[in-house]
């Protein structure tokens, strides 16, 4: 049987990135974020939606969104649903929640001290799009034969 595994989302950071490392030197970044859904009901009354969502992203993706996002700031994410379990310790109960591994990033709105602070109309615009490469595409310098387009 075949299976597909992806999450696409669109929303507003509920609180600041909170960055930490694992014993091995790993970023690991917890984000949470607000998508909205705007609907009409059968009466003609239209009605706003919040769902909150827990996002853990890894390695470099870590790193950028500590250093660029806040709370409050639009966000799009790509990924995929984990279910996490553990034993709660007080109560000893086997606890599980649904979260979304990040795979991919893209900032969205201006950047923070930029023209929308300064009383601009804010660019809606990415601003950086950032993907974690496989660990054997990653390399500290490009090619002199490359062209950055």
């Amino acid at each position: 049987m075949a299976s597909f595994n992806k999450v696409i989302l669109l929303g507003n950071l509920t609180r600041d990135p909170e960055v930490r490392y694992t014993p091995k030197g790993s970023a690991v970044c917890d984000l949470g974020i607000a998508v909205n859904r705007i609907y009409t009901t059968e009466g003609g009354e239209r009605r706003e939606e919040v769902t909150f969502v827990d996002v853990v992203l890894w390695a470099r993706l870590a790193e950028i969104a500590g250093e660029y996002l806040r709370k409050g700031r639009p966000v799009f994410i790509e990924g995929r649903l984990q279910m996490d379990s553990w034993d709660d310790k007080q109560t000893g109960q086997k606890r599980t929640k649904l979260r979304v591994v990040g795979e991919s990033m893209q900032l969205l709105g201006a950047r923070p001290g930029g023209a929308a602070a300064e009383g601009a109309e804010e660019d809606r615009s990415a601003v950086g799009k950032t993907t974690a490469p496989p660990k054997a595409a990653r390399s500290a310098e490009p090619d002199d034969d490359e062209i950055p387009f």
